[in-house]
């Protein structure tokens, strides 16, 4: 294995474990899982603009902090799998930037979350009202929570490591 491959993997490692580990300090303060969650671990999302490491190590990360949540196998697949599909849409979309800030890859999470948490949260809903108006406000709770949390940490996070070019 050459070293470029071995740092990918240290990248993705090291990405995975942060996202998990934050991600349970999220649910250590109950505002990691439900319809209205700030997860921490969002904010690192943004590192998929600066490394492809990413996408395994947040998809990685996700399913490690999914494993607590109380929608079980459920959240592990489908909340992994917006998390998959956020950071494969935010590299794809990384040299797209609005005065220097790749703000369409920092909305990917806010999209993919909303949308698939936002179903999985109406169909699994213990009131059994899984209808239109259900999904939209589940889907607005979860999208204005992520992006909260994609704004005030991904955009930070953005600048500190575009100064830094650890991953060059």
């Amino acid at each position: 294995m050459n070293n470029k491959k071995i740092i990918h993997l240290v990248y993705g490692a090291i990405i995975a474990a942060g996202y998990a580990a934050a991600t349970y300090v999220s649910a250590l303060l109950g505002i990691a899982y439900g319809p209205i969650q700030f997860r921490f671990s969002e904010a690192l999302t943004v590192l998929s603009v600066f490394t492809p490491a990413a996408i395994p190590g947040l998809t990685i990360g996700c399913i490690l902090g999914n494993l607590s949540s109380p929608f079980g196998v459920w959240d592990i697949a489908f909340g992994s799998l917006a998390t998959l599909l956020a950071a494969v849409t935010a590299r794809m979309l990384r040299n797209i930037t609005f005065k220097g800030l790749p703000l369409l890859s920092i909305v990917m999470p806010v999209i993919f979350n909303a949308l698939i948490v936002g179903a999985e949260i109406t169909i699994l809903m213990p009131t059994g009202e899984a209808n239109f108006a259900a999904f939209a406000v589940a889907a607005l709770e979860v999208g204005a929570g992520e992006l909260a949390v994609c704004l005030a940490g991904g955009i930070p996070l953005y600048y500190a490591l575009k100064k830094t070019r650890i991953f060059k």
